[in-house]
């Protein structure tokens, strides 16, 4: 049976969670967190999306992130499988280290911004690793309130202009301790007001570029291998491995489908498209508050 459809949208709001592969832990100390860190803000520059709170648990990680272009399954791919690998290579060792589909739920932004992300820098407070949401390192918390260097690509103004001042927006935090989860109001994988869910709709031309989406559905708008690689294109080893890797992670397409037109093998067609994924396109930034947005 296909799984449920993923919605989206350009300017969507999702709270994002990946768990640990059978609940086992995905980060061992600070350098792993470090490193996934730096993993997710090479992924939020290179697909634009604006990251508005996160927490790194010790067996999963909450993101709230708006995505301005449909790229939320894209964007995921790339941190939980550039992680996996350099966790396997980093601990010597193979295998799953996330569970298989990351979890995201779709949210009202007028409504529902500050409620998500105060309850994503509580989640250590629940859980019993802080006795305070803003004493624990590995949220963003300690950056919005300007305890801690502010990383290039975590958004701070939506929230603080929401309250004039740092110190109001901790008490609002701190306010949360106690009151119930959010995830009630969760239905269908979206949380919002009737209207906003009335609201929703999939565009038919948006939905080939989920690759959850059954094959079958997906194949109906696929334009012809032969106008995806003119000649021109197909000449140029440089343009015919741009377009591979796009129509790679467009999802419509198999890498032994490519392969066959192009008279390569479906492992090199793989290599290609893989190395979108595993190489970022700039040396990203360490950490710091040079850049950051306030």
């Amino acid at each position: 049976m296909a799984r449920p459809l993923r919605i989206e949208f350009p300017g969507a709001l999702y709270h994002v969670t990946s768990r640990g592969n059978a609940r086992e832990p995905i980060f061992f100390g600070g350098v792993d967190r470090e490193s996934f860190l730096r993993i997710l803000g090479d992924a939020i520059q290179r697909c634009h999306w604006v990251c508005h709170a996160y927490c790194l648990m010790p067996n999963h990680y909450h993101l709230l992130v708006e995505t301005p272009e449909v790229n939320l399954s894209r964007g995921m791919r790339q941190i939980n499988g550039v992680y996996t690998q350099r966790f396997n290579r980093t601990h010597d060792r193979v295998g799953h280290v996330l569970q298989g589909r990351f979890g995201a739920v779709l949210v009202e932004r007028d409504t529902h911004l500050l409620e998500l992300a105060r309850y994503v820098v509580l989640n250590p407070v629940r859980a019993g690793l802080a006795a305070r949401a803003e004493a624990y390192p590995w949220s963003s918390l300690r950056a919005t309130l300007g305890v801690a260097p502010v990383p290039f690509w975590l958004e701070t103004r939506a929230l603080l202009t929401r309250f004039g001042s740092r110190e109001r927006y901790l008490e609002f935090v701190q306010e949360g301790v106690g009151q119930g989860s959010p995830w009630a109001g969760v239905c269908g994988g979206v949380l919002g007001s009737d209207g906003f869910r009335q609201g929703l709709e999939i565009p038919i031309g948006k939905r080939t570029e989920e690759p959850e989406f059954p094959r079958n559905e997906r194949l109906v708008h696929r334009e012809p291998l032969g106008s995806a690689f003119p000649p021109n294109v197909a000449a140029n080893r440089a343009l015919r491995n741009s377009r591979i890797r796009e129509l790679m992670r467009s999802g419509l397409y198999s890498p032994s489908e490519i392969g066959r037109h192009l008279n390569l093998h479906c492992s090199t067609v793989t290599r290609i498209g893989a190395a979108d994924l595993a190489t970022p396109r700039r040396k990203m930034q360490d950490l710091t508050p040079a850049t950051g947005r306030r």
